[in-house]
């Protein structure tokens, strides 16, 4: 017999061995501590979907418990576990309340961020297809579930041996698993107010809409089509994004042509130096949509104008939309018939609501939410730099021209930060008793000097800028000279006290003085913000502003080799969010790994 171990809190029964790899042995100590121990799962879900909506919320909850990665969702309403015949995956038919129970389930998996939840859709079939169980092979999955979970109960609640050894061989009859696969049955603290909920059976919200004249009803059977298509940027693969693929793969019978936006459509996209690369995305989009339905064929491809194949595929029959891109779509249909081609059946989206979505982020769930998520946060492994003074962790801070870079420095100034400034080191670098003075006079000749001896930095630009000589010629007198002071100001930081110091450097990657710090943190806008703030803090033409940008590296490249992203596009105390958070991620950073200091 399993030994059963009751924790309110977890909402769960879970028998004293279900530990991954092995049969027995207690959970107390795991329960009390980690709670996830589980890289990957599968959820089998037998109830009646009209009674399983609103129980929905602690079933995830209990399985973000045990499952900290990939939770496999596997549809089967109404079927038991405790008859004495093995359960046998069967057809569930689609219908709209399906395709809303999917929104739902995605929806609310949002408040389990940690949880890449992919609802499997092999077994749910349009009525085209809907046809007698055939025999098939086991699917695989890209990753094995180490548990499979289920909402199905037991009537004295507990751990059933009889019932949990069905449902280890139903998952493994339908799905590759570990080969020491564990069960666990859910038993979720639904309440009495959801019970009450589930009592009046209330139908879900419609999230689904087919454009007129199609109309729709909750058990009406959805149509199934050969071939279909949906476009997106799909950047960091989300929930809205799996609502909206699922719909288009249970459409598709055959084939499905999947748009992924790239180049010129990518230019208008919030911070997009933080788009994940085209490759990167395909690789994440490929892999969910293989796992959730390995018999369609999907063509991927890149999207370069608001049409893509949709506007001139013959062969297309449906096209998937959000509610932002309805216009789009109902504007591919106009272009289709000017150019003797059918309509698409458009199938309409509502967009998924993020529920903790901060005051300057979108209402929905969107992509560019996740990427000001990760303004502030570590991108990759800070540098080890044993040369520098020990105990002092330096900070490069750059950005283009008019990005706020300066102004990001004196927030950290406040902070607690020793700030170096490189202008400031230029001009004492430049000065009559400065260490580049001679040199760069003896390079450019003595009239590039003022009437009192002091270069004329204006005289001195016009000469090397837009000549790739000349001006390599001034980088290789004063960059170096830079450095050298900038070493000289951290060793003052150090007999300061200070154990953070930030190098506030425009040119930092081109001078190559990111081998001096232990991460470049980089300040990013739009370059059409940036020239309208050179615009009008320096007094220049937009002619001039732009030129200025190209003869700096694009935001794109210093963000490529970057620790940690800010952006002060937003209002100040926005800003200023950021930098305290960076700064208090730094700090941990710092806690957790002072060798790095040394």
């Amino acid at each position: 017999m399993f030994g059963l171990s009751r924790f309110p809190y977890l909402g769960v029964v879970v028998p004293k061995a279900v530990l991954p790899g092995r049969r027995s042995g207690s959970l107390r100590g795991w329960c009390l501590g980690s709670m996830a121990v589980f890289q990957s799962g599968l959820l089998v879900l037998t109830t009646p979907l009209a009674s399983l909506a609103p129980r929905l919320a602690p079933i995830l909850t209990s399985a973000a418990r045990l499952v900290n990665h990939t939770l496999y969702v596997h549809l089967q309403p109404g079927m038991s576990l405790e008859g004495p015949a093995q359960p046998q995956s069967s057809p569930v038919q689609a219908t709209f309340e399906v395709l809303d129970f999917i929104a739902h389930l995605y929806a609310g998996a949002n408040l389990h961020r940690h949880l890449d939840v992919r609802i499997l859709l092999t077994n749910i079939q349009t009525k085209s297809a809907f046809l007698p169980p055939l025999p098939s092979s086991v699917q695989n999955l890209a990753h094995p579930p180490e548990v499979v979970l289920t909402d199905f109960q037991t009537l004295d609640g507990s751990q059933y041996n009889p019932v949990k050894q069905q449902l280890e061989r139903y998952a493994t009859s339908c799905y590759s698993c570990c080969p020491q696969l564990s069960s666990v049955l859910l038993y979720p603290d639904y309440g009495i107010g959801m019970l009450l909920v589930e009592s009046l059976d209330v139908p879900l919200s419609s999230t689904i809409r087919p454009a007129s004249p199609v109309a729709r009803s909750p058990k009406q059977p959805v149509r199934g089509y050969h071939r279909g298509a949906v476009g997106g940027t799909f950047d960091r693969l989300h929930n809205a994004h799996k609502v909206l693929l699922s719909v288009a793969c249970i459409l598709a019978q055959e084939q499905l042509v999947v748009g992924v936006a790239d180049k010129d459509l990518l230019k208008s996209k919030l911070l997009p130096e933080l788009l994940q690369p085209y490759a990167e995305r395909v690789e994440h989009l490929s892999e969910f949509l293989v796992d959730i339905k390995p018999s369609l064929t999907f063509d991927i491809i890149p999207l370069l104008d608001p049409y893509g194949p949709a506007g001139s595929d013959p062969s297309l029959e449906f096209l998937v939309v959000s509610e932002e891109t309805y216009r789009g779509g109902m504007a591919a249909n106009r272009f289709r018939l000017e150019n003797d081609l059918e309509e698409l059946a458009l199938y309409q989206i509502q967009l998924v609501k993020d529920e903790s979505h901060e005051q300057h982020e979108e209402e929905k769930v969107s992509s560019s939410n996740s990427r000001q998520r990760l303004l502030g946060k570590l991108l990759r492994p800070p540098n080890k730099r044993p040369e520098l003074p020990s105990g002092l962790y330096v900070i490069g801070l750059t950005g283009i021209s008019g990005s706020g870079k300066s102004s990001i420095a004196q927030r950290l100034k406040g902070l607690g930060a020793f700030v170096i400034d490189s202008d400031h080191l230029g001009h004492r670098a430049y000065a009559p008793s400065g260490p580049a003075y001679q040199p760069v006079v003896e390079a450019f000749g003595t009239d590039i000097l003022h009437k009192d001896g002091i270069i004329n930095r204006k005289i001195l630009g016009s000469r090397v800028f837009g000549n790739k000589k000349q001006m390599k010629i001034l980088t290789d007198i004063v960059w170096p000279v830079i450095a050298k002071l900038a070493r000289e100001e951290m060793d003052l930081a150090v007999a300061e006290g200070k154990d953070v110091c930030v190098i506030d450097a425009a040119m930092l990657l081109e001078a190559g003085w990111q081998n001096m710090v232990h991460e470049v943190w980089t300040v990013v806008i739009p370059e059409t913000e940036a020239v309208r703030r050179i615009v009008e803090r320096d007094g220049l033409s937009e002619a001039a502003a732009q030129s200025r940008l190209q003869s700096q590296m694009s935001g794109q490249q210093l963000v490529d080799q970057s620790h940690v992203v800010l952006s002060t596009l937003w209002e100040p105390h926005v800003t200023q969010l950021q930098v305290e958070k960076a700064w208090n991620l730094l700090q941990k950073r710092i806690s957790k790994t002072p060798q790095a200091c040394d």
